[in-house]
């Protein structure tokens, strides 16, 4: 177990954590959540001992032991791929590398030999002679093939060396894991063998991540940074959401009788708790949520952006049509013979591990880039909105946010462009910020205002979550979903493809992989799954 106590950290006047008390017991899932800025990846640095708190203390039971994902991802270039996995459980790699020293002796002594004896006993008490075995399987499991086991990690990619450290804490079997974004560069194979294993795990998991769909997957609990302080709450994070939405809903309406509040959150409660899916330990979790009362459940301080597309006009029933679609790059072909129509109400989401190939398709369909042979016809009732995955271009400038989003606002009066600003959580002074000077995640809001003024009626979006907080990732994620238009999009967020889109286009090797069906729907079909295993041979 590990817990805190009178936990504080301060920077300056500014408190980020004050007096928090929390345990995080054995068996559970954490998923630590709160706003941008909150402190979560610096709460589980205090966990690991990694920095000091102001006052308060963390305390682990004796003996055993944190796994963390470490964050420097060439801190051991120099090291082979197994045995930086190794390295995860210190002790045990400090006894092997005491016992090769010892057995390199060119003068190996009895006094060394009784050393080895101590060592071979501590290390086979350790689960050392399965050492090798259990690192090669977690890298397996990670897309991390024997072929790279033995290389050195600065020989790896930067994807690649993520996974041989998400190996590394997860190596050894930890009584505490402490894993800060675990699923980022993980292709969807080894996003559903993580999952697998901590769904699995029999220990303590205490992890921050913008992957909701994941959350909802392995979390028995949400962590909730709120106010300075951590709240514990039974459920995963749609449960989370949705009961704090519930909660801000019920407190505003002050006149409504006590008992038709009990019954609504007991209604609420049971939904949620009849649904084994969406956790493990679903009894356990059950017993917990049939316990709650008004009291438990609280708002959140957390503010959503409000995200609306209006078109201007509806578009007719001819939205796309690409035929026969060739495209090459700087003497490299991206995309080969690639035809498909788009319908009225086609949400689309483009899937497949070349990235550069869907880019690269939506750089053609909005004209950035010239095909080598094809056809491109949209039909004449419809406008786009782009937004593209690199939007530095669009922020090369001096001009504050008022007159930034001007340009793009068919009403030029500053109130009107104010008020979308406001939406979208630039109030006050932070509308005149300099374009220039903005975070990733305010570059996307910004982006997302700019569609959003356009009245376009078929969006075009190229992993629009990226950057994105979770409340910014909900807001955009409710308003695709109930969008009723035209959508092209391409994201790593299973939550937000799984809910929006209404067909699938995989692009493969061997050409596309089209199917009118949910993610979910297409991951688990068994005519999809061996077909592309043929189109990926």
């Amino acid at each position: 177990m590990i817990s805190t106590s009178g936990l504080t950290l301060r920077f300056g006047k500014r408190a980020l954590f004050e007096d928090v008390n929390v345990k995080f017991l054995p068996g559970n899932c954490y998923g630590l959540i709160g706003a941008n800025g909150a402190g979560k990846s610096t709460f589980l640095k205090i966990l690991a001992g990694e920095i000091d708190s102001s006052s308060g203390e963390v305390i682990l039971t004796p003996g055993e032991r944190i796994g963390v994902l470490k964050q420097d991802h060439f801190e051991f270039e120099e090291t082979e791929v197994l045995k930086t996995v190794i390295m995860g459980h210190a002790k045990l790699f400090e006894i092997m590398e005491e016992k090769d020293a010892l057995y390199s002796k060119p003068d190996f002594s009895e006094a060394d030999g009784i050393k080895a004896s101590i060592l071979e006993g501590d290390f086979a008490e350790l689960n050392g002679w399965q050492a090798e075995a259990e690192a090669s399987e977690l890298l397996m499991g990670l897309g991390i093939g024997k072929d790279l086991q033995s290389s050195k990690m600065k020989e790896l990619s930067g994807h690649e060396k993520v996974r041989v450290l998400l190996a590394q804490a997860l190596f050894g079997n930890p009584n505490i894991l402490l894993l800060d974004e675990p699923t980022n560069h993980l292709d969807l194979t080894s996003i559903a063998w993580l999952e697998n294993f901590l769904y699995n795990y029999e220990n303590t998991v205490i992890v921050v991540s913008h992957d909701r769909h994941f959350l909802n997957k392995v979390c028995t609990h949400i962590a909730d940074i709120d106010f300075g302080k951590v709240q514990l709450y039974v459920g995963n994070y749609d449960f989370w959401y949705e009961s704090s939405q519930l909660a801000l809903r019920l407190m505003r309406e002050a006149n409504r009788k006590k008992e038709d509040k009990i019954e609504e959150l007991q209604k609420f409660i049971q939904r949620f708790s009849s649904n084994a899916s969406k956790a493990k330990q679903a009894t356990s979790r059950k017993k917990q949520l049939d316990k709650l009362t008004l009291d438990d459940i609280k708002p959140s301080s957390r503010k959503y952006p409000y995200i609306a597309f209006t078109p201007d006009r509806e578009a007719g029933n001819n939205i796309l049509t690409v035929k026969n679609l060739t495209v090459s790059v700087e003497g490299t072909k991206i995309l080969d013979n690639l035809s498909f129509m788009m319908n009225k109400g086609d949400k689309i989401a483009f899937v497949g591990p070349d990235g550069n190939a869907k880019t690269t398709l939506f750089k053609v369909l909005m004209g950035e880039i010239q095909p080598d042979e094809g056809e491109i016809n949209w039909g004449i009732t419809t406008t786009q909105a782009y937004f593209p995955q690199d939007n530095s271009s669009y922020f090369d400038t001096d001009l504050n946010l008022v007159d930034w989003l001007r340009q793009f606002s068919k009403d030029p009066d500053e109130s009107f462009v104010r008020g979308f600003l406001g939406r979208m959580l630039f109030s006050g002074d932070e509308s005149l910020k300099s374009a220039r000077v903005l975070s990733g995640g305010e570059k996307v809001r910004c982006m997302v205002s700019r569609m959003m003024l356009s009245g376009a009626n078929v969006l075009i979006l190229d992993e629009p979550t990226n950057h994105l907080d979770m409340e910014s990732i909900t807001a955009l994620n409710n308003s695709l979903t109930n969008l009723d238009g035209n959508i092209l999009f391409v994201s790593q967020d299973h939550q937000f493809v799984q809910t929006i889109a209404n067909r699938i286009i995989e692009i493969t090797p061997q050409g596309l992989l089209d199917r009118q069906m949910t993610f979910d729907e297409y991951l688990e079909n068994e005519d999809v799954k061996a077909l592309r295993e043929t189109m990926y041979a």
